[in-house]
């Protein structure tokens, strides 16, 4: 597996491959950001394609290409915040996310998309910050330092942000973890 450094240049050179290995490499981050910012899957989603873009277009002006990660989170972060904001003042009502229940599991879609629901209100009760600690934490394993270093905060920070949000999220959902709320 290529370093960090070795895909940047060979993206740079022009290499898609390479990007897309970027790309692979911290979608899971980049989208737990993107939802932590604006709370649903389907503007997650499209605010990650417009950041990725955005990366490649701008990929000669990242200066420590080890730390492209933090580089594309926070192009992500920008851009969430973007449409967070224009959210906020268009005037329709957002039509809600409708999947088609499959066939055979009708009785589970329902009972999967009232779990999500559930999730994105109670995720919705947390600032910005405690969503994307809680989600690069519990959803994707970072380490206080790594979050910490990716959102500009203290390791302590980071560590009383996940305390502030997992007991937030438990007076709403109950014991269960978040895991055991997306894998469900």
């Amino acid at each position: 597996m290529a370093d960090t450094r070795e895909l940047v240049a060979r993206a740079h050179r022009g290499e898609t491959a390479a990007f897309e290995a970027l790309i692979r490499r911290h979608y899971r981050a980049a989208y737990a950001v993107a939802l932590a910012l604006v709370g649903n899957a389907m503007d997650a989603e499209d605010v990650c394609q417009d950041a990725y873009i955005q990366a490649l277009d701008r990929l000669d002006h990242l200066r420590q290409p080890e730390r492209f990660g933090a580089w594309l989170l926070q192009i992500v972060r920008n851009r969430a915040h973007n449409v967070r904001d224009y959210q906020r003042v268009r005037n329709g009502i957002p039509l809600d996310e409708v999947a088609a229940p499959s066939a055979h599991r009708v009785d589970r879609d329902a009972e999967r998309g009232e779990l999500r629901d559930r999730l994105e209100t109670a995720l919705a009760t947390l600032n910005p910050q405690q969503r994307e600690v809680v989600l690069l934490h519990d959803l994707e394993g970072w380490k206080h330092r790594e979050i910490a270093h990716a959102l500009g905060i203290s390791e302590v920070m980071s560590r009383q942000q996940l305390f502030v949000a997992r007991k937030a999220l438990r007076a709403q959902l109950g014991r269960r973890t978040l895991k055991e709320y997306v894998n469900d």
